[in-house]
C-alpha cells in the first residue's frame, strides 16, 4: 500500500486523534503509507498512539498553538471538541497552511425527523461548515448518524452487572454506523483525490429499534438481556451531571421523533469504500468483550 504515496507526501494532521473516530483514522492513514501528525491536548495522550505518529501538543481554544502542527501539513482531519469561540481563528489558520480539510460533522441537513431536532451541536457544526466554505481549502464533510459504539457507553454497564437494561424509547429506530467505517471514509477522503466538495452522510446498513439492538447484544453474548422502558423524565434525572441537559433533551426528542418509522439509511459508506459497511451485529461481535462481566 505505501507504494501509492511517495515519501514526500505531506503529512495529514489529525485532531481528536485519541478519540473514537480519530484513533481509527490514524491507523487507516498509516496503513495507506500516509505520514500522520496528531494533535493532542496533553503530551501524555501520545502513549496510546503508534510510534510512527508525529505528536504535537495544541489546543483548539488557543489557535496560535496549532501553528507548529499545521506548518508543512497537506490536510487536516478536523474534529471540533471545544467551545465555538475560536472556530473562525482556527479555520483561518488552517486555510493559511493546508490544501484540504475533512470535517467530522453531523447529518443536520438530513430531512429525517431524527436529525431535525433543535440541537446546539448542529448549530456549531453548521457554523464551522460555513467558515470552511468561505476559504479556498478543498473540503469534504463527513456526517455520521448514530455511532455503534454508543452501545458501550449506554448499555454495557447494566449488561456487565447482569441488570435489566432500562432505556427510553425502546421502539425508536436508528441505523448504527461502525466507527471504523466512518474512519475509513474520512481517511480515504484525506489522501485520495476526487472527494473535494463531498458531503457524506454515513449510516449503518439497517434500521433497528433500540430494544432490538440490545437483543443483538444478547445474541452475541448467548444469554437473554431483559429490556425495560424508562420514562423521559427518569432518563433526564439519571443523566444529570453526565451530559448537558440540551444534549439529553435533543436525544429524547430525536428518539421520540424516530418511533414508528424506519431510520434514515444511506449507501454512502459502500459507495465511497467499495465494500459493504459493517452491520451492527458485526460491530457487536467484534466488541463483545466490552459487554462481558469484568470488562
Amino acid at each position: 500500500m505505501s507504494g501509492m504515496h511517495p515519501t514526500d507526501t505531506p503529512p495529514v494532521l489529525v485532531t481528536g486523534a485519541t478519540g473514537r473516530i480519530g484513533r481509527h483514522v490514524v491507523d487507516r492513514l498509516l496503513d495507506a503509507g500516509v505520514p500522520v501528525r496528531a494533535l493532542t491536548h496533553r503530551s501524555t495522550a501520545a502513549v496510546t498512539l503508534p510510534a510512527k505518529v508525529d505528536v504535537f501538543t495544541g489546543d483548539l481554544t488557543v489557535p496560535e498553538s496549532l501553528e507548529p502542527a499545521l506548518k508543512g501539513a497537506g490536510a487536516v482531519f478536523l474534529v471540533w471538541t471545544a467551545p465555538p469561540r475560536t472556530a473562525a481563528a482556527v479555520v483561518e489558520r488552517m486555510a493559511a497552511h493546508v490544501r484540504r480539510v475533512v470535517f467530522l460533522s453531523s447529518p443536520h441537513r438530513t430531512p429525517h425527523p431524527f436529525f431535525q431536532q433543535p440541537n446546539p451541536m448542529a448549530e456549531l457544526h453548521a457554523d464551522i461548515e460555513r467558515l470552511i466554505a468561505a476559504t479556498a481549502m478543498e473540503r469534504t464533510i463527513i456526517r455520521p448518524g448514530m455511532l455503534a459504539s454508543n452501545a458501550l457507553a449506554w448499555w454495557a454497564p447494566a449488561i456487565r452487572a447482569g441488570e435489566v437494561v432500562r432505556w427510553p424509547y425502546g421502539a425508536a429506530e436508528t441505523a448504527p454506523v461502525d466507527d471504523r467505517d466512518v474512519a475509513a471514509v474520512a481517511a480515504l477522503t484525506l489522501h485520495e483525490k476526487g472527494h473535494a466538495g463531498g458531503d457524506y452522510v454515513l449510516t449503518g446498513p439497517q434500521s433497528l429499534t433500540q430494544a432490538a439492538q440490545v437483543g443483538v447484544i444478547a445474541d452475541a453474548l448467548g444469554h437473554r438481556i431483559p429490556f425495560e422502558e424508562m420514562t423521559p423524565d427518569e432518563f433526564r434525572s439519571l443523566s444529570k451531571g453526565t451530559a448537558p441537559s440540551s444534549v439529553v433533551d435533543m436525544l429524547l426528542d430525536a428518539w421520540n421523533a424516530a418511533v414508528g418509522r424506519p431510520a434514515y439509511v444511506t449507501t454512502t459508506a459502500a459507495d465511497v469504500l467499495g465494500t459493504a459497511p459493517r452491520t451492527f451485529r458485526q460491530w457487536v461481535s467484534d466488541h463483545a468483550t466490552g459487554f462481558r462481566k469484568g470488562a
